[in-house]
């Protein structure tokens, strides 16, 4: 397997341009991230923050800065309503879990869309196994929920609705508003949870303006540092830690605090902030520019979720018929464009994307599925090095798989 991993980078040498657009999965974090990180590893702020001492204090309000820089770009009312954690799938986890064990004497009934991320759905079917009940909304063609069915799905018992303000995988944008006021007049003591992590920082969301009582965000969706996220808890909403050990200055998840990373957050939020107009309708020109240009140079495509102001700004999913996503992502990655084929929690199993087998795709149009995604650092000339990438690609897989002769 090394050597088969050392054969393939040698043959990435001398390539023309690359392009990565694999944000969906990881992303480069800009300099001015990391160069604002650098010092909170060992020059200042490196203490414990609960601890009574120079470093310690320093590091205190360190995290209290960045999470008031978070708080306001993400709406809330107070900093407080800002609770860090590793990652999306952690803050996902307490979010579910902790709202079902907080909540499960009013009840044992939870509603999500069949679409959310696993981090949402592996979670629902553990909780499942342990005596709530779950059901799973279905979409459309597109990706949207089924409105008529989610209030059919809110009742007395239910405690938690989560459904993402953006789909992950195909750029849905959700209506959350419309979603929420439904459960709301079902049953006002529902907790609602949206994954916010694909809306943060790259598409309108504002905590309060949708009124939610809880939200994930991501670092690393915005271009900020691996390993850190945040639940929005707003306040007043019980949710129990999921979690035991060292109480720092996150009341919800233990642990002492990662200065560095929450500095890197919050400085990735603010970069995606600044000029925020003006970047999403950059990132909107180059999806258009990715969805059409593919449409036109090649046959046999099918554009998985919406199109124009019903999809995100920076999401691009093609399916491809007569090509195999995997193939794909090789042949690209050999000519200097990084893409991803369905979510990185699934690409390894061979089996196709829940998101796409849940709009109607069949599993050959599922399979030969490649997500993309824009950013404001991207430019028109990316696109186009990756319109012919794409093209070429194509065409030689579905050349080999022509010429297959089937015994």
């Amino acid at each position: 397997m090394a050597e088969n991993i050392k054969g393939l980078l040698k043959a990435h040498e001398g390539l023309e341009r690359e392009v990565y657009l694999d944000i969906e999965n990881s992303s480069m974090v800009p300099k001015k991230v990391v160069d604002a990180m650098i010092p909170y590893f060992n020059q200042r702020a490196y203490g414990n923050p609960t601890l009574t001492h120079k470093p310690g204090w320093e590091a205190f309000e360190t995290i209290m800065e960045s999470s008031q820089k978070i708080a306001t770009f993400l709406g809330c009312k107070t900093r407080e309503e800002v609770n860090f954690t590793p990652g999306e799938t952690e803050a996902n986890n307490l979010a579910l879990m902790g709202t079902a064990f907080s909540m499960k004497d009013k009840g044992k009934k939870i509603v999500v869309s069949e679409i959310e991320p696993l981090s949402v759905l592996h979670v629902v079917d553990l909780l499942q196994k342990h005596g709530f009940t779950v059901l799973k909304v279905p979409v459309d063609s597109e990706g949207f929920i089924n409105l008529e069915k989610l209030k059919g799905s809110v009742d007395k018992e239910t405690i938690l609705v989560s459904l993402s303000a953006v789909n992950h995988e195909i750029g849905t944008i959700e209506p959350v508003k419309e979603a929420l006021a439904i459960v709301k007049d079902r049953n006002s003591e529902t907790i609602f949870h949206t994954d916010a992590s694909d809306a943060y920082g790259k598409n309108p969301f504002n905590a309060q303006d949708s009124n939610v009582d809880l939200a994930t965000i991501s670092s690393n969706k915005i271009l900020g540092p691996r390993g850190i996220g945040a639940l929005y808890v707003k306040e007043g909403i019980t949710v129990q830690r999921i979690l035991e050990g060292q109480i720092g200055t996150q009341k919800l998840w233990p642990g002492i605090e990662n200065t560095p990373l929450i500095v890197g957050f919050a400085k990735a939020s603010e970069l995606a902030f600044s000029n925020f107009e003006d970047n999403m309708n950059h990132m909107r020109r180059l999806r258009d520019k990715l969805i059409d240009g593919t449409i036109e140079k090649i046959s046999d495509v099918r554009l998985n979720g919406p199109k124009s102001d019903k999809r995100a700004a920076d999401n691009v999913n093609i399916s491809f018929l007569k090509c195999e996503g995997e193939a794909l992502t090789i042949e690209l990655s050999l000519n200097g464009v990084y893409v991803s084929s369905g979510s990185a929690c699934t690409r390894r199993l061979l089996q196709p994307s829940h998101v796409l087998v849940a709009i109607g795709r069949k599993f050959v149009e599922a399979h030969g599925s490649i997500l993309m995604k824009v950013t404001r650092y991207h430019t028109e000339e990316d696109i186009e090095y990756v319109l012919e990438a794409i093209a070429k690609a194509v065409q030689r897989i579905r050349g080999i798989v022509g010429s297959m002769k089937v015994e």
